[in-house]
């Protein structure tokens, strides 16, 4: 068994977690965990109060560095990412994909409706606003390594952002399973970690499946179990619950 896997088999155990029978503990998160209720988020950014007071202290020490960090994406809400990933779907529809495939393409850098960390006020996408705009697209890689107009942001955060309790999620570590390498992505530790820990008990299939989400025949119990273990912990382990 490969160490990743046996970590995260002992992750799910020392929680308590049932593979075949999910349990939420509180029956006021699922809604929250799922994107269906908004967090209490600050008024000045898509992030959650607290998240947002340590962000902006981030924000001022990079900024004495000649970095602006600009949020493009916090919060989203579980229609907001329906809309993402219906987009998506639909696109592949059209060009006579199997379900499985199309799954495969969405589930490199888009969450399932419900199972996206940005529900939670807790992640961030980030841009460097003092940088020259790309004329193609911000969130894409060559941007950040190598030179790019971001690769001064990435290098910084990397150096200096989990002082504030952030941590890039989607690292570029070959081992790692599920969505793709993120240069962009960052999260608040405290929280996160406490948010994954009680999704993790969530019955996937009753809070998860919807009519709406395009594909939803495909999201049966074992592709969500699956896609449980590669995608919502195929993450930095210091992440991990």
């Amino acid at each position: 068994m490969k160490r990743l896997e046996f970590l995260k088999l002992n992750i799910l155990a020392g929680l308590g977690f049932n593979l075949f029978n999910f349990q939420a503990y509180d029956s006021s998160l699922p809604l929250f965990l799922t994107g269906k209720k908004k967090p209490e988020l600050c008024s000045k950014s898509l992030l959650d109060k607290r998240a947002y007071e340590e962000f902006e202290n981030m924000y001022n020490a990079a900024l004495k560095d000649g970095i602006k960090i600009q949020i493009v994406s916090g919060y989203r809400n579980f229609n907001d990412q329906l809309r993402i990933w219906n987009r998506k779907y639909d696109r592949y529809k059209k060009q006579k994909l199997s379900e499985k495939d199309i799954f495969n393409i969405i589930s490199s850098y888009s969450a399932i409706p419900g199972t996206s960390r940005h529900h939670w006020g807790t992640e961030i996408d980030i841009i460097d606003a003092n940088a020259k705009r790309p004329t193609k697209g911000y969130l894409i890689h060559h941007n950040y390594q190598n030179g790019g107009v971001y690769s001064k942001l990435y290098n910084w955060m990397t150096e200096y952002a989990h002082n504030f309790g952030f941590y890039l999620v989607y690292t570029d570590n070959p081992s790692r399973n599920g969505f793709k390498f993120e240069p962009w992505h960052f999260s608040y530790e405290p929280l996160a970690r406490r948010y994954l820990r009680q999704f993790s008990r969530l019955e996937l299939t009753d809070n998860i499946k919807d009519d709406k989400i395009g594909g939803n025949d495909y999201l049966d119990k074992n592709c969500l179990l699956s896609y449980f273990h590669t995608h919502l912990l195929g993450i930095n382990p210091l992440l991990l619950p």
